[in-house]
């Protein structure tokens, strides 16, 4: 029996996104639970599809002694506060101190974390508790797929294990590997060797859907060559494009019993993703192409259609109140369709106020400031009231047990539009049937996500479509104003370089 310590601490950093993580967005909870420490924190997060979970499942499966650190987490959003960020830390470590005799430690982080003073928010941490734990302790670290890993992150732990799917069904699943990356570690049987390599180019979000693609082949080569003689772990980071630091971008890591085998690996896997950097190129309309498009192949079929709403999504840092597919649905006489989350507590307060089956005049979304986007003023009526207490049935949010704030369900010219008090995206349909939509009879589904919807909707859906309307959760890198990224890396698939010389100049 060895004794481990067991934290996390997640965050995914969109630096051009409208609203900073404070430390009261990581003690709240949302779609999984909010901050959590010392006893109670196995029983909080036990049953639900996150890396923590899947670890303590593992190891105690293995007979290890579990102790608990902190672990939290906040919606994808601008950068992590100062306050918020030191508060953490300093709490993982004090736990973290207050051990002796540890044989190992696992963290739960998230691989894109940006804090107003930190651009490196993993690999400072991991630096420090380094410094606390000392070189030889064995730590092993499980990243969702977004992860923008850094040689720091490499250097300060033992193992990086990776989401490999996108929706990440695998959450759970890649924290039991963890778990048995890190026994081996302890046992003296674990790969002490390491090869890094960062990608020359930037994977746009929707590209990386591991469904179909260049994405698909390359995690299936993935699963491959962790078989390898030699080869005790391979993965691989789409990374997390709108953040704006030198880490940013795709890379992967390989771990082996010998040097040699680790970096023929890492070699192998580099190789088979430069080769298919082409097909990784963006696929989007407008909104009323969408629209249109979704008309049209919704009138031959029993199915809904899906419009993704992707630069709109709180799972990659907006606010999810933007409203330009709203509108495109509303001008094109879309009877049928439902559009889901779109935040505005302010919304559903006069929802709520109104009552059901009433009629409400309001501002609904454009909120934030997103150029190009505005409030749609409108009166609609109020078709259904909710208390946003959700528990996720689907592969993603499967057993979380969500808190959405108080929810109304809302419709103006045969279009309805799902209104929510707290920022999650749309990923489950329990979500949509907690007001009385079910998703499989609707026309047209326009979900704010960006790829996690697919794991629940993709099934039931006709088609799929991914829409470029208002958000800061942008698609085509070409429009970010990138000042910071290591030079010469491509910002899109064969796409330009990126030149410090040619960079904006801030203010």
């Amino acid at each position: 029996m060895a004794r481990i310590a067991v934290g996390g601490f997640q965050h995914e950093t969109n630096t051009f996104a409208p609203s900073k993580a404070t430390y009261e967005d990581f003690l709240r909870p949302g779609a999984w639970p909010g901050l959590t420490r010392g006893p109670g924190l196995f029983e909080a997060v036990a049953g639900i599809n996150i890396g923590i979970a899947g670890f303590v499942e593992a190891a105690q499966a293995q007979g290890h002694e579990l102790l608990p650190l902190v672990w939290t987490q906040a919606t994808p959003s601008a950068h992590v506060t100062e306050d918020a960020y030191e508060k953490v830390v300093a709490q993982i470590i004090e736990d973290l101190a207050a051990l002796k005799d540890l044989d190992g430690l696992y963290l739960d982080l998230h691989g894109a974390m940006v804090a107003e003073h930190v651009d490196d928010g993993e690999g400072e941490m991991l630096r420090r508790i380094r410094e606390v734990v000392g070189p030889d302790l064995p730590i092993v670290v499980s990243l969702d797929l977004h992860a923008n890993v850094t040689p720091e992150m490499v250097a300060f732990a033992d193992c990086l294990e990776i989401y490999r799917t996108y929706p990440h069904v695998d959450m759970a699943a890649t924290g039991k590997r963890s778990a048995a990356h890190l026994d081996a570690l302890i046992a003296g049987t674990g790969g002490a060797f390491k090869a890094f390599r960062q990608l020359p180019f930037m994977i746009p979000l929707t590209s990386g859907c591991t469904y179909e693609g260049p994405a698909k082949e390359i995690y299936r080569e993935v699963k491959l060559l962790a078989q390898g003689d030699g080869v005790t772990g391979v993965s691989f980071a789409c990374g997390f494009c709108p953040a704006d630091f030198p880490g940013a971008g795709a890379s992967l890591v390989a771990y082996g019993t010998s040097q040699e085998a680790a970096e023929e690996a890492a070699d192998n896997l580099y190789r088979v993703a430069v080769e298919r950097e082409s097909a990784f190129a963006l696929e989007a309309l407008s909104p009323t192409e969408a629209v249109r498009e979704a008309k049209r192949i919704a009138a031959a079929s029993d199915k809904p259609v899906v419009l993704a709403d992707a630069q709109d999504n709180a799972g990659g840092g907006a606010n999810s109140d933007t409203t330009g597919l709203l509108r495109a649905l509303i001008a094109e006489r879309a009877e049928g369709a439902v559009v889901a989350n779109l935040y505005d507590p302010a919304a559903v307060e006069a929802a709520h106020k109104a009552g059901e089956g009433a009629e409400v005049t309001v501002n609904l979304g454009g909120h934030s400031g997103v150029p190009g986007d505005e409030s749609l003023q409108a009166k609609f009526k109020v078709l259904r009231l909710g208390d946003g207490r959700v528990t996720g049935t689907g592969p993603f949010y499967k057993g979380a047990h969500m808190q959405l704030g108080r929810t109304a369900l809302l419709e103006l010219e045969g279009v309805k539009v799902a209104v929510a008090s707290s920022k999650i995206q749309l990923a489950d349909q329990a979500m949509l049937r907690h007001l009385g939509v079910e998703p499989a009879e609707q026309k047209i589904l326009g979900l704010k996500s960006s790829v996690h919807f697919r794991a629940d909707f993709q099934p039931l859906a006709e088609a799929v479509l991914v829409v470029v309307s208002p958000g800061p959760v942008i698609l085509d890198n070409r429009e970010l104003p990138f000042r910071n990224l290591r030079p010469g890396l491509r910002i899109m698939p064969q796409g330009p370089v990126f030149s410090p010389e040619q960079a904006p100049v801030a203010g």
